[in-house]
């Protein structure tokens, strides 16, 4: 089952969502800021974006800027600063089994369904 990290007040993330919708596909939606991922589900999804976790943190977002911002963090700790502050997740995701990307640009969503 595909799965979209969705935030509906962000245009990439619906962007994403269109996409999505246009490729006739099932897919599941997790609005992450109504209910955060959990820390388990966001190491997996790290893992199979290829990725290291600081390369999901949107740096841009004040609470980064104002806690975390210059500090040292191990994979570990950025990946829960995620979890406590959903916020900072990077979206939309797209997860379809083994498979990952950040949907952005948008297109790139069409390389795992």
């Amino acid at each position: 089952m595909i799965k979209i990290y969705h935030n509906p007040r962000c245009s990439k993330s619906r962007e994403g969502l269109a996409v999505l919708e246009n490729a006739n596909k099932e897919f599941e939606v997790v609005k992450y800021l109504e209910k955060p991922v959990p820390e388990k589900e966001l190491t997996e999804i790290v893992k199979l974006l290829g990725i290291p976790a600081i390369d999901l943190v949107r740096k841009n977002e004040k609470i980064w800027k104002e806690e975390f911002k210059g500090k040292v963090l191990s994979e570990e700790a950025v990946i829960k600063a995620m979890v406590a502050n959903s916020k900072l997740i990077e979206r939309p995701i797209i997860v379809n089994g083994s498979k990952a990307v950040i949907g952005r640009p948008s297109s790139s969503i069409l390389s795992i369904i």
